[in-house]
């Protein structure tokens, strides 16, 4: 039986720590969130989430072993979140997952966070089968992937300047809610009320598979009365939400259409918006395309993701030479396959 391994998730405002083993499947998984730790500033305080993660991690990964029943012996590697991030975040976890692959004399497996992100729905029942398109909406990053396979993977279009999460946490600030917005503002639109206010569906009027949001947050800002009541604000949300999950599912069904796919994968923090699953389920069924989704816990950073991909990585073949290594920008396709299917 191969030994399972241990997964560390620092990249930015969550602490996290899990155990993922191949013929056991996810033995743990601990998380520690910072929101409260940044919510008075409006957003992530780099120094601060740094700190936070220095004074749990060590806590947070034997709560994940005792919860595993796994001793650090037992361990054949160490998975850690080496980029894209926070650098100081991301050297926390790398420093420490250094530390511990050292101290036990297994492989450290550096680990691409939105690789991780994209290999989410593995972790789920049925598993999504290759190739599929992936869809990777978050805070910081807004993909339309071609995935032939672990590691072979095609960008298709991205965000030309906000990340969806992006532009979903500043048009929250427009509407004085409090961070993180973007829950906040899917939860505002809830009560908002059709066609009182609409907003374009940016770059969908012409050819191509990119994104481009920040357009939406000004037309909020232009729209937004100076006394706007409540129900006002509630309109404008539902109006911006719209907008931004009707982008989204047109050009998904461009780019299933372009790479002749059938199967869709939604990974990343927005793929945990309500309206947005809701829309991408209606147009799949339409258009016959098997559709995943993580759980709602493994859509946020976590450190599942990390332990299945370093798994992934680890018993797939690729050498980990135990170099540490982080890096605050990683582009998703430059990554190469491992050596032999996992």
């Amino acid at each position: 039986m191969a030994a399972p391994i241990l997964g560390i998730e620092t990249s930015c405002d969550e602490t996290a720590a899990a155990i993922y083993c191949g013929e056991r499947g996810l033995l743990a998984h601990v998380l520690h969130s910072q929101v409260r730790l940044h919510a008075e500033y409006g957003g992530v305080v780099p120094e601060l989430a740094s700190r936070d993660h220095v004074s749990r991690i060590n806590g947070l990964i034997r709560a994940a072993l005792g919860e595993a029943g796994v001793s650090p012996a037992d361990l054949g590697g160490v998975a850690y979140t080496a980029g894209p991030g926070l650098i100081g975040a991301l050297m926390v976890g790398a420093s420490v997952a250094a530390g511990l692959a050292s101290a036990l004399g297994v492989p450290l497996i550096p680990v691409h966070h939105m690789e991780a992100h994209l290999l989410a729905p593995m972790l789920e029942d049925p598993p999504p089968r290759f190739p599929f398109l992936a869809l990777l909406v978050s805070g910081g990053h807004t993909m339309l992937v071609d995935v032939r396979g672990y590691g072979v993977y095609a960008l298709l279009g991205e965000s030309l300047d906000d990340a969806v999460g992006e532009a979903f946490d500043k048009t929250a600030k427009l509407l004085g809610l409090p961070y993180p917005g973007g829950p906040e503002l899917a939860k505002l639109a809830e009560s908002g009320r059709d066609g009182v206010f609409r907003f374009p569906r940016p770059m969908t009027d012409r050819p191509g598979l990119e994104f481009s949001f920040s357009g939406l947050k000004t037309a909020v800002l232009t729209a937004l009365p100076p006394d706007a009541d409540a129900q006002t604000r509630a309109d404008l949300a539902r109006a911006f939400e719209e907008a931004v999950t009707d982008t989204l599912v047109i050009k998904v069904e461009r780019a299933l259409q372009a790479a002749k796919l059938d199967r869709l994968v939604v990974a990343g923090g927005v793929g945990a918006n309500r309206r947005l699953r809701a829309k991408l389920a209606e147009r799949a069924r339409h258009l016959g395309v098997a559709l995943h989704f993580p759980r709602q816990a493994f859509c946020t950073d976590n450190a599942a993701m990390v332990a299945y991909a370093g798994w992934v990585r680890r018993h797939g073949g690729q050498a980990a030479g135990g170099a540490l290594f982080t890096t605050p920008r990683w582009p998703l396709d430059t990554l190469t396959p491992p050596r032999a299917a996992a």
